[in-house]
C-alpha cells in the first residue's frame, strides 16, 4: 500500500483531546473516514500473509478470542521474533514506512509536541480483530525493551476499553468507549498501565468505512530490539530464537 493524501492529511478540524491519565491521551475521531478505509484495505492484505491472522495460543494451552497478525516483529507469548515459529515459520510482513509516519503524527497530536512525534520510531504492529464475542483481559504491554508510547487506532465496532493503573489489575481504573476513528496513545507514567477490552458493541461501526462487522485495532510499538549479527556473534539467523524483554510480562 502506498502513502496517500487521505492517510497523511490533517486530522479532522476541532477533534477533542482527552487526557485519561498522565501520559494517556484519547483523541476521538482522529482518523478520517478515508484514513480508516485505507487502513482497512491494508489490514485485509496483512491478514492473508506471509503469516496469516490467527488466534494466539497461550503457554498453558488456552487460545485468545482475539485474532492477531503482526508486522515487523512477530509477537507470541511472551516474546518477539522475526519469524512466526508458532504459525508457519515464515518471516512476518515488513513494518511499512507510511505506518511509522502515521505513528509519529499520532504521538505529535496526542502530546501536542512535534518534537516528541518526530522522535517516535515504531518498528512493530499488532493488528487485532475482535468479533462480537472477543475479549481481552487486564494486562500490561511489557514485552518491549523500549518504554516509548503505544499508539492504538480503532476502526469498526465500538468497544468498552478499561484503562487501569500501573500497580495492579484491580481498581482504580477508567472505563471509556473507543469508537471507529479513535486514537489512544499511552506512554510516560502510563506506559505500563494495565488495560483491557471487556466488551464489543456489535453493529455500532459503519461498514462503509470499517469492516462489515467487528473491531480492528492497530497498535504500534517500539520494541527496542535489533537483529543479531551472526557474522560477529555466531548467533543464529534473525528470528531463529525468541528475543524477550528483560521483564516479559504481557499477560491476558
Amino acid at each position: 500500500m502506498t502513502t496517500t493524501p487521505a492517510l497523511f492529511g490533517p486530522p479532522p478540524a476541532g477533534y477533542e483531546r482527552r487526557e485519561i491519565a498522565p501520559g494517556a491521551v484519547h483523541l476521538p475521531g482522529w482518523l478520517t473516514p478515508d484514513r480508516q478505509r485505507d487502513l482497512v484495505a491494508a489490514c485485509r492484505a496483512w491478514a492473508t500473509g506471509p503469516v496469516p491472522i490467527r488466534h494466539t495460543r497461550l503457554p498453558r494451552g488456552g487460545v485468545m478470542s482475539v485474532q492477531t497478525v503482526c508486522l515487523g516483529w512477530h509477537w507470541q507469548p511472551y516474546a518477539y521474533t522475526r519469524t512466526a515459529d508458532d504459525v508457519n515459520g515464515r518471516r512476518v510482513a515488513r513494518f511499512p514506512d507510511w505506518l511509522a509516519d502515521l505513528g509519529r503524527r499520532a504521538v505529535a497530536d496526542a502530546y501536542q509536541d512535534p518534537g516528541q512525534g518526530a522522535g517516535y520510531e515504531p518498528d512493530a504492529a499488532l493488528v487485532n480483530f475482535y468479533d462480537a464475542d472477543a475479549r481481552l483481559g487486564m494486562h500490561q504491554d511489557k514485552d518491549e525493551r523500549s518504554l516509548a508510547p503505544v499508539v492504538s487506532l480503532s476502526i469498526g465496532d465500538t468497544c468498552l476499553f478499561r484503562f487501569g493503573n500501573t500497580r495492579t489489575r484491580n481498581r482504580p481504573w477508567t472505563d471509556l468507549t473507543l469508537a471507529s476513528g479513535d486514537l489512544l496513545v499511552f506512554g510516560g507514567p502510563s506506559r505500563l498501565a494495565y488495560h483491557a477490552v471487556p466488551k464489543i458493541l456489535p453493529g455500532t461501526g459503519d461498514p462503509a468505512v470499517g469492516p462489515a462487522r467487528g473491531r480492528l485495532n492497530i497498535t504500534l510499538r517500539v520494541t527496542g530490539l535489533t537483529d543479531p549479527a551472526p557474522e560477529a556473534t555466531g548467533a543464529a539467523p534473525a528470528g531463529a530464537a525468541p528475543v524477550a524483554s528483560p521483564e516479559s510480562g504481557t499477560r491476558y
